[in-house]
């Protein structure tokens, strides 16, 4: 997909629509005053823009190698373009956000006036299939809790996140960019702006509570010496957050030394405790809200990893299983 993907400053021809102001707007303009629109409707992370803006990119470079402009394209140059895609090895889940980036896209120059017909209304993004969670069992959590050595500032630290990840169910992303201010020990809850940027109240348990204090009380302060200045809870050894990135990196360094061979993921550990909950019957609402899933349908996939799990312990310990 290398080829698909290009700046917006490579844009070379400009054909221009007229706005509600009377204004002349060029491709780029365009995807810039839809990128503002989206972020101020729907308040979505960085991350969901930038995704965004390289898909228009590279729609946008396509059509311009077949003589066409983003603004004026049909619905056969925008199923040509997904069709060059596939040919490239685009996965489904791939295609399918082009897709979602399109229809958004061309929707809001309709909402807007400046189009007459939506050339995404009869495009269908790939059916992709809902991959199951390779989920940890509550054995591969509590070995991979211990990993680290808490005997160092930065195993104290890594042993406190690991805990308030599993206690949590927070996304990673969630995790290092968790403040000060949104720690609240006493009450035993961090408050946490999710995506959408919706808010939500999760508990923390007891041996995370437990585990935090110990890591402010007596590692935080020694990783802060280097002048840090981060607000974050979780910081490096110079005192500055931790990214997502070396987040993940330590955990699967801890989970090599623990001896865990199933295949991890950043959110492995949001879904152990999302199982793990429904394993031992929480509701499923309430393992919505802890999560900050919107749509219930996603919480559910975790029912059928719980049901899957129930099922194997029916058929290794039931006498006429």
């Amino acid at each position: 997909m290398r080829g698909l993907k290009c700046g917006l400053n490579t844009v070379k021809r400009q054909e221009s629509l007229i706005d509600r102001q009377g204004k002349r707007c060029s491709q780029q303009e365009l995807i810039d005053h839809f990128l503002d629109a989206f972020w101020a409707e729907r308040g979505v992370a960085q991350n969901t823009l930038d995704a965004y803006q390289r898909d228009l990119q590279g729609l946008c470079i396509w059509l311009e190698g077949q003589g066409r402009v983003l603004a004026t394209s049909q619905r056969s140059d925008l199923q040509d373009y997904l069709a060059e895609c596939f040919k490239q090895g685009a996965k489904s889940s791939t295609t399918a956000r082009i897709v979602s980036s399109m229809r958004r896209f061309y929707r809001y120059l309709l909402r807007e006036g400046m189009i007459q017909d939506d050339p995404t209304a009869k495009i269908e993004a790939p059916r992709q299939g809902r991959i199951l969670p390779d989920a940890l069992t509550e054995q591969d959590v509590d070995l991979l809790l211990v990993a680290p050595d808490t005997e160092s500032a930065l195993g104290l630290r890594d042993r406190a996140m690991l805990e308030v990840l599993y206690a949590t169910g927070l996304r990673v992303s969630e995790l290092v960019g968790l403040s000060l201010s949104q720690t609240h020990l006493p009450q035993g809850v961090v408050r946490v702006r999710g995506k959408g940027s919706r808010d939500r109240l999760v508990p923390l348990g007891e041996n995370a509570v437990d585990w935090v204090q110990r890591y402010l009380q007596q590692a935080r302060p020694e990783l802060m010496e280097a002048k840090g200045v981060a607000e974050q809870v979780f910081v490096t050894a110079r005192g500055a957050g931790m990214t997502r990135q070396a987040f993940w990196y330590l955990i699967k360094r801890y989970a090599r030394q623990a001896g865990i061979s199933k295949h991890l993921s950043p959110h492995s550990l949001r879904h152990a405790f999302a199982t793990h909950l429904l394993n031992h019957g929480a509701d499923l609402r309430v393992v919505q809200m802890l999560l900050g899933h919107s749509d219930l349908s996603t919480t559910q996939i975790y029912t059928h990893v719980a049901k899957a799990r129930l099922q194997d312990l029916h058929r290794q310990h039931h006498p006429r299983a």
